[in-house]
């Protein structure tokens, strides 16, 4: 496994359910309006990572990171905002709260949704996508792609009606392509990919977002 950041991650089983990163304790949140879920949450948990649902200001001011999962990207916006949380986790992510967002995850964070310009986001990214942007759900695929952060083992991308990245700001690396299109992005402390980690066996970019949250608390 690479060393992204050159530190050693401990994970402490026999001292209670949380584990610890090096020396520091790590709490997950998966956004739980709608989505994928249970998907994040059994991945974490492989990662003896203890991980919660975040549906109130509560849940959102007691995690040390947070995963907005794939879904539809419309109703986890009127849901943020019927629950007065999509300005207070806006507020987070520009203080620097690590998030990962997959898929509707993705579109959330951007910038720009220029196949439904109406639609509202957190604009935490300088991106552009346009949803669905490969095909309907009958047209889901899966392909091995390098990551090269993850080291040499490609990783096995699915996509299900994923949104195609169009536009990336100066201030964003591309960590990923499929074919010429850029499909895993990060700027600081936020990533986004158009593809599912998470209904896949490779625990490496959750592994990734990890070590990011750590590294983020120690400064």
């Amino acid at each position: 496994m690479p060393n992204f950041f050159n530190f050693e991650c401990e994970f402490d089983r026999e001292r209670g359910e949380r584990p610890l990163v090096g020396r520091f304790v790590m709490k997950i949140g998966v956004l739980g309006m709608q989505g994928d879920i249970e998907e994040h949450l059994n991945m974490l948990e492989k990662l003896d990572v203890p991980a919660i649902r975040v549906k109130s200001s509560k849940h959102l001011n007691s995690i040390d990171g947070l995963i907005i999962p794939g879904g539809e990207s419309t109703t986890m916006v009127k849901l943020l905002k019927k629950t007065g949380l999509f300005d207070e986790l806006k507020q987070k992510i520009e203080n620097g709260l690590p998030v990962y967002g997959t898929c509707a995850g993705m579109i959330l964070l951007a910038k720009e949704i220029v196949s439904h310009p109406e639609q509202d986001s957190l604009k935490a990214l300088d991106i552009a996508v346009n949803r669905n942007g490969y095909g309907r759900q009958v047209d889901s695929f899966e392909v091995d792609i390098p990551i090269p952060i993850l080291g040499e083992k490609p990783f096995k991308a699915i996509f299900i009606r994923a949104p195609k990245i169009t536009r990336v700001g100066n201030d964003v690396d591309v960590l990923a392509k499929y074919g010429e299109t850029p499909v895993m992005v990060r700027k600081d402390n936020i990533f986004a990919s158009s593809f599912h980690p998470e209904i896949t066996n490779d625990t490496r970019i959750h592994e990734l977002f990890l070590k990011v949250v750590e590294n983020a608390a120690r400064r």
